[in-house]
């Protein structure tokens, strides 16, 4: 028999404007699952690993059931993400010297935080822990928990990082699911942006300076004279840029301004592991 756990940690955006502070939200949620069914070792066709194995087909092992329990769903496959992988790894292994399962021990980062030192770039993150005789049984046993079925089905990740640790007479896993997001240059973002904001028949209103001045301070810089003629400021914070946000679609689509200008800045709240882009869009 084994036991496992769950967590779900995510992100949401929100958007400035002279009014409007922007505020970070972290939902999170932890719910502990019922024990793990686990198959023999006939039923398995598997053969135990020795103490302290770092077995990278048990791992894809796990990757292929996921993504076959995700087909039989109806949902899109799970891509490796290796930077996820290092971070599960590095908590399998805490695990196998704790003993007892936990999303986080004394002194170990928040899941969000460790998965963002190792390399990875996402908005939304979940993990499944749990230990077991073998892989099948750790596999199943997230399937027959309606949290940890959540998890693994989610059709809002995409990618996911797994460690499987041999320790204490048994498998430990370790499973991190995320919604990659894609790592931009500040010109990248805003181009992006941009695009979609002239795609409406604005004119570029030329050196970004200004909107990336409003951007980082929320406040008008010295000496701007061009941000002064404004008739339109907004800043948002979000990990999805592929669209405006809805006021300010709504007033770019209008027809009251003639011009706009993007500018992008570092984000408010860079250490909360969760990649973000901050943009500032100036309407003329």
């Amino acid at each position: 028999m084994g036991t496992a756990r769950i967590q779900r940690l995510s992100a949401a955006g929100g958007v400035e404007s002279a009014m409007l502070r922007f505020r970070w939200i972290i939902a999170c949620s932890v719910a502990l699952a019922a024990a793990l069914a686990e198959p023999s070792a006939a039923a398995s066709g598997q053969q135990p690993l020795q103490p302290g194995a770092y077995p990278p087909a048990a791992a894809q092992q796990l990757l292929a059931l996921a993504n076959q329990a995700r087909a039989a769903a109806g949902v899109g496959p799970l891509k490796w993400d290796s930077a996820l992988a290092a971070a599960a790894l590095l908590h399998c292994e805490r695990m196998v010297v704790e003993g007892p399962i936990a999303h986080r021990y004394s002194g170990e980062a928040d899941l969000s935080v460790r998965a963002q030192n190792a390399g990875a770039h996402f908005s939304l993150i979940e993990e499944n822990v749990a230990f077991g005789s073998y892989v099948a049984g750790i596999h199943q046993g997230w399937l027959n928990s309606p949290g940890h079925r959540a998890n693994l089905l989610n059709p809002e990740v995409d990618s996911v990082g797994i460690a499987v640790v041999s320790g204490r007479g048994a498998l430990y896993a370790v499973a991190d699911y995320a919604r990659a997001v894609p790592v931009l240059s500040r010109e990248q973002v805003e181009a992006t942006v941009a695009g979609l904001v002239l795609s409406s028949g604005l004119s570029n209103a030329g050196d970004p300076a200004a909107a990336r001045g409003y951007c980082a301070t929320g406040s008008v810089p010295s000496g701007s004279r061009d941000i002064l003629r404004a008739a339109f400021l907004m800043v948002w914070e979000d990990s999805d840029i592929s669209a405006l946000p809805h006021d300010l679609a709504g007033q770019v689509a209008s027809g009251r301004y003639r011009s706009a200008v993007v500018g992008a800045c570092a984000p408010k709240d860079s250490e909360s592991g969760f990649t973000s882009y901050r943009v500032a869009v100036i309407l003329y």
